[in-house]
């Protein structure tokens, strides 16, 4: 009768803590969806604006002046960006919420001049931040503040996407490779389907493509998927060590960070009009949906990744999963082109494969093919992904991300990514 009052009493306890957390994070799900939502649409009006003004490009290092400016004056000169996020879960760094609105404010900055930087990044920090902030205003232990800090960076991940099982095991598996967060499972699914819908509200739209020039599963189109893949897990690596390099060129030789800035600005507008285009400025979505509709120049996976590395490196803000996409659709339209493979499809496979080997996010990855581009060549997509976080390496954009097994053998290694 005692044991019986006993598993009463755990069981009690266990509903009592599913129903805190699912208040949690509906609330981290409604704050954060809103806020990723203002952000959306800051993005898309600095984008259009850009667009219809070209010149805006010419003002890009006074931007980052501004930008570096501001951080500043809130005395985060040596703000880590996404890492931050990522240490903060592991308690080895603690996230402000000032962060919130700095990195709100530069990533429009950016995008506004023409910067070539992606949103998620600055998602991931803007969830982060607002759903630690909360987490202290209720007075969590530090345990469950890092808990929470999952449900924001989740909450914010799906707003701008619409993808609420890719936030959801984002979050759990970006922060150490190998092992996933469980704890976090129901957190952090409920702060994404709250954010989500919040995000629908405002009316801002789930990221879908059409899945075209989809074949039939044999040997030689298994061959020529992995032979994407191998091309992925290559050009992974090259992009992290690009971005990594490139920021640490710039300390060593522009150390004072309003220079810095204006070099990257000026090294952006030269870029600019040497290719005599805007393709590589700010997000670069029209050139994905080409891409994925089997139209994409050659040099275009090449062109991306000098000017993000060269954007972000410098100071500016936003995010590296967008440029990722860019680059990984691109790369694999022009794969696909030599080897006899219907373009969209390894354009498609390119996408979900970079961003793999990027991340070391395997079964997110697996998950984002689903969540883009419905089940259709499932299998192809667990390939690329399987190729691709296989042989790139313990590369990774996050350096503040840990790899705690090997990826050849069963062995725990317990190292940060390069």
């Amino acid at each position: 009768m005692r044991a019986r009052y006993v598993h009463l009493q755990v069981w009690a306890k266990n509903l009592f803590v599913f129903f805190q957390w699912i208040l949690y994070g509906g609330i981290v799900g409604v704050v954060v969806g809103s806020v990723a939502s203002l952000f959306y649409f800051c993005i898309r009006w600095a984008t259009d604006a850009r667009l219809l003004h070209p010149w805006l490009l010419f003002l890009l290092p006074l931007g980052g002046i501004i930008i570096a400016f501001s951080y500043h004056l809130f005395h985060m000169d040596t703000d880590r960006g996404t890492n931050r996020v990522l240490l903060s879960v592991r308690a080895e760094d603690t996230l402000c919420l000032p962060i919130a609105p700095l990195i709100f404010f530069g990533s429009v900055v950016t995008h506004l001049f023409g910067g070539s930087s992606g949103r998620e990044g600055a998602a991931l920090q803007l969830g982060g931040s607002i759903a630690a902030g909360f987490g202290r205003c209720v007075h969590m232990d530090e345990q469950n503040i890092r808990l929470i800090t999952m449900c924001g960076m989740s909450a914010a991940f799906s707003a701008l996407f619409g993808t609420p099982l890719t936030a959801t095991l984002f979050a759990m598996e970006v922060i150490s490779v190998g092992v996933m967060y469980y704890a976090a499972i129901v957190p952090c699914l409920t702060a994404s389907l709250v954010g989500l819908w919040t995000a629908s509200l405002f009316g801002v739209p789930a990221t879908r493509y059409t899945l075209m020039g989809l074949v039939e599963i044999a040997p030689v189109s298994i061959l020529q998927v992995i032979i994407i893949g191998l091309g992925c897990a290559l050009v992974s690596a090259l992009f992290c060590i690009g971005m990594h390099q490139c920021a640490a060129l710039y300390a060593k030789y522009l150390p004072n960070p309003f220079l810095r800035a204006a070099v990257g600005g000026i090294f952006i507008i030269l870029l600019t009009l040497l290719v005599g285009s805007q393709d590589y400025n700010g997000t670069g979505s029209a050139v994905i949906a080409q891409a994925l509709a089997g139209q994409a120049r050659p040099e275009a996976f090449l062109c991306k990744m000098v000017f993000t590395a060269l954007t972000l490196g410098a100071g500016y803000k936003g995010g590296e999963i967008v440029p990722a996409f860019f680059i990984g659709a691109t790369l694999g339209h022009l794969i696909a082109t030599w080897i006899g493979f219907p373009p969209a499809f390894g354009a498609a496979l390119g996408l979900v494969g970079l961003f793999c080997g990027v991340t070391n996010c395997p079964i997110t990855s697996l998950i984002l093919a689903l969540e883009l581009f419905g089940g259709s060549g499932l299998l192809f997509f667990a390939i690329i992904c399987a190729v691709t976080y296989m042989l790139s390496g313990y590369y990774g954009l996050y350096s503040g991300q840990k790899i705690l097994y090997s990826k050849l053998k069963p062995e725990f290694i317990n190292r940060k990514t390069e």
